[in-house]
């Protein structure tokens, strides 16, 4: 029996060595640096998961996971001051050198004149809303069922890591997105100017932003943590704050065609744009450059880019793309509860609350909104041409969005 016993103790030793020369290899070689010593402190939000409450139960490695990740918090468990002092440092309205945002321009206004929301409340329902729905067996959409192992890797590349402060952001294209991941660049150092890490949002230049190497996403955790990085991925859903922004569905599909295909895009016109025109709009021999075929009035129409997405020879050939792809397919609101739930229609105010919860809004600000900014009330005006046929297969293509999310159905535009 004392044998027996030693031999199983040995195997246990000898597995947790190796699990930690695993983490320890995959994080030398990974692409970008993962903080183990991660802050666990969890600013108190509507239906987050404080550190110190009980976890569900979990299987032997993620227990295992979870107390070393814990350990080292002890060691590790907050920025260092100088760092935040850098942090703080920086002009409130820094020059803005991209074309497209001089183009669109910041509104730099206070909005003291707003009314203050009870965020709170706000936020507990706009989770209820979300959860009732998520419960509700009678309202149904594709992937709703399935639970969070069920999601293939390459779905989860929208949720960013920051393990320096503990949150996760999903990021929706169109949803004050670049900004945000620029916030999370701030957050996690994850990117250097000259040495130092970014200490203003906005002095991030767009390109960087959407450098898909710029930000540790889920979907990268399986390079780097082979068999461990779902196990890796629930420690973290359960510990971390998780936020995401949305939007009315179908304001959000004129913003990206707007942006997409209303600007000259190189990459957008030859990937989409060349398909629609000759597919719906019958033409042919059609220029190889965007600036050429805007030269000749050749652009895609909005009822152009509205066939596009009904066809059903458009999911075929590959997923929609993630500027216009449904929220509840990029974030995964059924299989992910999220500790809170921001909405374009309120960004000033939510992403003010959202900074405070985490305990950073000392360290930066938010950049401001767009002046420019797509506005709800044009919706009567872009779809008036539209058949009435065409919206309500829309509709129901991104009901679950309205849905999940609180945003009224849009009767205006769905009845004759």
């Amino acid at each position: 029996m004392t044998k027996a016993r030693l031999l199983r103790l040995s195997v246990v030793l000898v597995s947790i060595f190796m699990i930690l020369l695993i983490i320890v290899y995959w994080d030398n070689v990974g692409t970008a640096h993962f903080y183990l010593h991660t802050s666990f402190s969890r600013p108190h939000s509507p239906g987050a998961i404080e550190a110190g409450e009980d976890w569900e139960a979990l299987p032997d490695v993620d227990e295992f996971l979870a107390k070393l990740l814990s350990s080292s918090l002890k060691q590790n468990s907050s920025i260092p001051r100088k760092t935040e002092q850098l942090l703080v440092q920086g002009s409130n309205k820094p020059v803005v050198s991209n074309l497209e945002e001089n183009v669109r321009g910041y509104d730099w206004s206070t909005h003291k004149d707003r009314n203050s929301l009870d965020q709170e409340k706000l936020q507990v329902e706009r989770q209820r809303t979300l959860r009732e729905f998520c419960a509700n067996s009678s309202f149904t959409f594709p992937t709703k069922e399935r639970s969070f192992d069920d999601i293939p890797n390459y779905e989860l590349n929208h949720l960013i890591v920051d393990d320096r402060h503990g949150v996760i952001y999903c990021y929706v294209p169109k949803v004050a997105c670049t900004n945000w991941k620029r916030v999370m660049i701030v957050l996690s150092e994850s990117l250097l100017d000259q040495g130092v890490p970014y200490r203003n949002p906005l002095d991030i230049p767009r390109e960087h932003v959407h450098n898909t190497s710029t930000h540790l996403t889920f979907n990268k955790f399986w390079r780097r943590y082979g068999k461990f990085s779902r196990h890796l991925m629930k420690i973290k859903l359960k510990k971390y704050t998780k936020f995401l922004f949305v939007r009315d569905p179908f304001v959000r599909l004129i913003s990206a065609f707007r942006s997409k295909f209303e600007l000259e895009n190189e990459d957008f016109y030859r990937r989409f744009a060349i398909p629609m025109l000759k597919l719906y709009s019958n033409h042919t021999n059609l220029p190889t450059s965007v600036s050429e075929a805007f030269g000749a009035g050749l652009k895609v129409s909005f009822s152009d880019f509205i066939q596009y997405l009904l066809d059903p020879r458009t999911e075929k050939m590959a997923p929609f793309n993630e500027h216009w792809r449904q929220v509840y397919r990029l974030c995964h609101p059924c299989q992910i509860d999220y500790d809170f739930i921001g909405k374009l229609e309120t960004l000033d105010e939510d992403a003010a609350y959202l900074l405070q919860l985490l305990k950073v809004d000392r360290l930066l600000r938010f950049p401001p909104s767009y002046r420019n900014r797509t506005a709800s009330s044009w919706e009567d005006n872009w779809f008036a041409k539209i058949p009435l046929a065409w919206r309500q297969q829309l509709y129901k293509l991104y009901e679950a969005d309205f849905v999940l999310f609180g945003y009224p159905k849009p009767e205006n535009l769905l009845k004759d």
